[in-house]
């Protein structure tokens, strides 16, 4: 049976089409129906079905990832990783074997080694599907998350659509109309990025469990797990969105789709930046931005020590940490994370002196320059203090006037004089 054709068709366009395939009249268009409220229905019904598709694609219910162990694509890399842990952890018995005169240490090190070549080699099978469920989990969480409340913002931008102030402006609607389509685009690229980073980093599962086979190094363990957890929970970033939502509809009255166009279009772009740099490199920025709000609009001493007391001053780095509250550049963040795999395998990496931006150096010293000028105040008093006294230097006698000369000092004795020679002896 054919399909009709009419299907894809919604609101009183529909019923013009259906009445056209049974051969009857259209309805009558007096009464205020017909065409001017079907392009309405019609425009509320693209809008509705760009924010379905934009769910969709934040949220799927199926990942880019392989279901179970025994996929082609990630069997290859199982295989890799399987028979690379079993060629270190080789390595790792025949370096303690010897070394064995080394005694306890060399056991210690070939009993942990075993022990995490075997748990690597058992979890790497459970790689894909841990993945698949939990990113199933997470785009129903997700979903729930955004149906269960109104000020959410997709949930806003629909009953804005109905109930906005300028709901019946026809430049609003294609306002918002546009802006979805903008942000279906950049959903897209959020979804590409998303799913094409999950399968790459389920198909490094093996290699960076492998790394464990040297004796437990759970440094790439971390990077793999903190990078894969951030790519999927990126979506819900709307969530961080929700109190500017309710923030903006509040000052509005009854909604505007405007706003909600900035917001989704605020919304990709910081989605983006989540999966590509980290919520590491986002979160002091956005909080120090509403410190440095806070104390420029109040004058009152406990908001102003509570503020400073929940954001502290964080500084960036360019490379290796120097003290507490350091947040990486994007640079030093993709080169730590460039040599983390490599350098678990023990293969090791010239690290630079640690040293802050300019910008941050600029700031910190800023910042300490009275604890500076106490610290150097303070060290000059106690270098006074441990300073022993001068020994008492005898009077020494005045010296001569230039008008009086000095004594000469004594001639050295020179050479004697030549014997007279002896006379001739007489009778000569």
């Amino acid at each position: 049976m054919a399909d009709n054709p009419c299907d894809g068709i919604r609101g009183s366009a529909r019923e013009y089409c259906e009445r056209g395939q049974e051969g009857g009249q259209p309805p009558n268009v007096s009464d205020g129906g017909g065409l001017t409220d079907g392009a309405s229905e019609h425009v509320k019904d693209l809008a509705e079905t760009l924010l379905k598709t934009l769910t969709d694609l934040l949220a799927p219910n199926r990942a880019w990832a392989p279901k179970a162990a025994d996929n082609w694509l990630y069997s290859q890399f199982m295989w890799l990783g399987q028979h690379l842990a079993i060629a270190v952890f080789v390595c790792v018995v025949v370096v303690c074997a010897l070394t064995a005169w080394q005694g306890a240490p060399r056991l210690k090190q070939l009993g942990a080694s075993t022990g995490w070549t075997l748990a690597a080699v058992a979890g790497m099978a459970a790689v894909p599907g841990a993945v698949m469920l939990l990113n199933s989990a997470v785009s129903q969480a997700f979903k729930t998350a955004f149906n269960s409340n109104e000020l959410t913002l997709l949930g806003t931008i629909s009953d804005d659509l109905e109930h906005a102030t300028d709901a019946g402006n026809p430049l609003a609607s294609l306002l918002i109309i546009a802006v979805l389509v903008v942000t279906l685009a950049l959903a897209v690229l959020v979804f590409l990025t998303r799913q094409l980073g999950i399968l790459a980093f389920v198909l490094m599962a093996p290699l960076v469990l492998a790394s464990l086979a040297r004796g437990g190094d759970t440094s790439a363990i971390r990077m793999w797990a903190n990078r894969l957890l951030g790519l999927m929970f990126a979506p819900f970033a709307l969530l961080a969105i929700s109190p500017l939502v309710g923030t903006a509809k509040a000052a509005t009255g009854a909604g505007s789709l405007a706003m909600d166009a900035v917001l989704l279009v605020a919304v990709d772009v910081l989605m983006l930046r989540l999966i590509f740099h980290g919520v590491p490199y986002i979160g002091p920025r956005v909080a120090g931005a509403v410190r440095t709000a806070v104390e420029r609009r109040t004058t009152d001493p406990l908001a102003r020590n509570l503020v400073r007391a929940g954001v502290p001053d964080y500084y960036e780095r360019e490379t290796t940490p120097r003290g507490p509250r350091m947040v990486d550049t994007p640079r030093r963040a993709l080169t730590q994370d460039r040599g983390v795999l490599l350098a678990a395998f023990g293969v090791t990496q010239d690290r630079r002196p640690g040293r802050l931006t300019t910008a941050s150096a600029v700031k910190q010293v800023r910042t300490d320059a009275a604890r500076t000028a106490q610290i150097v105040q303070a060290r000059r008093q106690a270098r006074a203090a441990a300073q022993p006294p001068a020994p008492a230097t005898r009077a020494r006698p005045a010296s001569p006037s230039p008008r009086t000369s000095a004594p000469r000092p004594p001639a050295p004795p020179g050479p004697r004089p030549p014997a007279p020679p002896a006379p001739p002896p007489s009778g000569a």
